[in-house]
């Protein structure tokens, strides 16, 4: 399956997971797959465009999904659920993560505890969320920080469990400019 054109997803998301996807060649046709995070859904649409079985949608938020794939029969909606507090009815093959607020330190523990023995998760890393306040300026930080604070949280990820496969900045900048960090995570 060719992937979609640049703009065809329902949020710049799609293309961010998308080059992940293809970077760490990962195929998700045919699988079960959950989002965390995944407000409008540009992840869940690149994951549809791409042949999921299913996906479970999980966000705090409420109404925010695309009309066009909460209408879709594989995605199952999950609004007003925290990530970290979420269960799922099977165990999913691939999870990817696009959560704001939440360190990924406190947002992968639920994602081993919902993913199966051979599972996969793609999170997107928001190095602005993972550092001290007083290394940002104005909300950004500073591209001299960024390979410092990446690999504390990759220490931390590592401290978890989980096997780090490979890394690669999004292609896109964050809100704000921020540059962001996928990562490609396996259990042992």
């Amino acid at each position: 399956m060719s992937p979609p054109a640049q703009g065809s997803y329902v949020s710049r998301g799609g293309e961010k997971l998308a080059a992940a996807l293809d970077c760490f060649r990962v195929d998700v046709a045919g699988r079960i797959c959950a989002d965390f995070g995944s407000h409008v859904g540009g992840f869940v649409d690149c994951l549809l465009q791409r042949g999921v079985l299913r996906v479970y949608s999980i966000d705090t938020s409420y109404g925010t999904l695309a009309w066009k794939l909460r209408r879709d029969p594989r995605v199952a909606v999950l609004e007003r659920t925290n990530a970290i507090h979420a269960v799922l009815p099977v165990q999913v093959e691939l999870i990817s993560i696009d959560v704001g607020w939440t360190p990924q330190e406190k947002i992968l523990p639920s994602a081993a505890s919902l993913l199966s023995p051979a599972g996969e998760v793609v999170t997107l890393i928001k190095p602005h969320y993972e550092s001290p306040p007083d290394l940002l300026e104005e909300g950004v930080l500073p591209e001299a920080k960024l390979g410092e604070v990446i690999e504390t949280v990759l220490v931390r990820i590592r401290k978890l469990g989980w096997t780090i496969k490979n890394t690669m900045q999004s292609p896109i900048l964050g809100h704000g400019g921020n540059r962001e960090v996928f990562a490609h995570l396996t259990r042992p």
